[in-house]
């Protein structure tokens, strides 16, 4: 048992820093076509902090461990909202972009209660993911980004590194490499962990699997409010919990449709209360901002959302 966890303990430090090759390759791309500070934070740098989330359930989808591709999301997109957002909140208030809070959020909302009717399947029997639902949310996903596309561009401010176009690939080859060996280790090891302590594959992929494909946002977005780019800090997360809804969930229907546990509607519907929430908070008030008062709020949500996963068990 003691060489699962230290396996699994790796493959986080695999996935963290295969994300983190793979974003600051991903940024230095972007930055060369002069893309905006929220647009990256939305798409270039979403996407590489949800690589591992995205390669955890591939892994997962062809292992069958379908609780471990919806937990994995629902539990990172959790972490996210709550944790990220109320860790860089405590760091330092929060200034956020009004089109940040009136459209992209509710993007994200938006998403979740779509996951809970393709996954419900209230029209058809049987309660799965399929090929045609994960279509529609790569359809879903496309749109986003044509919207991004869209935002102004602006001067970028962020303090990333300029790379070369060889170091760039580079970069962006050892990220993928990493991210791959880094999603193996932590599905079989995280697998036999549940089984040795006869815990059930969702719980550990609420927590323990969602906290260890969540830190590259912790990460990301710490490092880029301490680079005084808070654009790219909340980009990053709203963007990559549409992500992981969109493409990671989309992309994983796709390869193999994903058997939906009906237990889990109650973690959606959560997800989805939070996710109002998170609007509500930041919406009061002439200037949409994210405080420590509110950070902590958030915090104290996730501890209640820990004690409710333990108690259910």
């Amino acid at each position: 048992m003691g060489f699962n966890i230290l396996l699994l303990i790796v493959g986080f430090v695999s996935l963290i820093k295969g994300a983190d090759f793979l974003i600051d390759g991903a940024v230095s791309l972007a930055k060369k076509f002069h893309t905006s500070e929220i647009a990256i934070g939305l798409t270039i740098v979403a996407f590489g902090t949800s690589a591992p989330e995205l390669i955890v359930n591939i892994v997962s989808a062809f292992k069958n461990h379908p609780e471990i591709c919806y937990g994995n999301i629902i539990g990172s997109n959790m972490f996210n909202t709550l944790v990220v957002l109320g860790i860089a909140g405590l760091f330092k208030p929060i200034f956020l972009q009004k089109a940040t809070v009136r459209k992209e959020i509710p993007f994200v909302f938006f998403g979740t209660l779509l996951i809970i009717v393709l996954s419900n399947d209230f029209w058809v029997e049987g309660n799965i993911l399929s090929r045609y639902d994960g279509i529609i949310l790569i359809a879903c996903l496309v749109f986003f980004i044509l919207y991004v596309l869209r935002i102004p561009h602006q001067q970028i401010t962020a303090e990333y590194t300029d790379l070369s176009v060889f170091k760039t690939t580079v970069f962006l080859l050892i990220g993928i490499t990493g991210l791959f060996i880094g999603g193996e280790l932590v599905v079989k090891n995280a697998v036999d962990i549940a089984k040795h302590f006869g815990v059930t594959e969702k719980l550990i992929s609420l927590t323990i699997v969602a906290l260890g494909t969540s830190l590259p946002e912790l990460v990301t977005s710490l490092i880029a409010l301490k680079k005084k780019s808070a654009d790219i800090a909340v980009g990053n997360v709203i963007g990559s919990n549409l992500f992981n809804i969109f493409m990671v969930l989309g992309a994983t229907s796709l390869i193999k449709p994903v058997v939906f546990n009906l237990e889990l509607n109650i973690d959606l519907a959560i997800l989805a209360l939070i996710t109002l929430i998170l609007f509500l908070l930041v919406f009061v008030g002439k200037v949409s901002k994210l405080n420590k008062t509110e950070a902590v709020i958030l915090l104290l949500c996730y501890a209640g959302y820990m004690y409710f996963l333990l108690q259910r068990g």
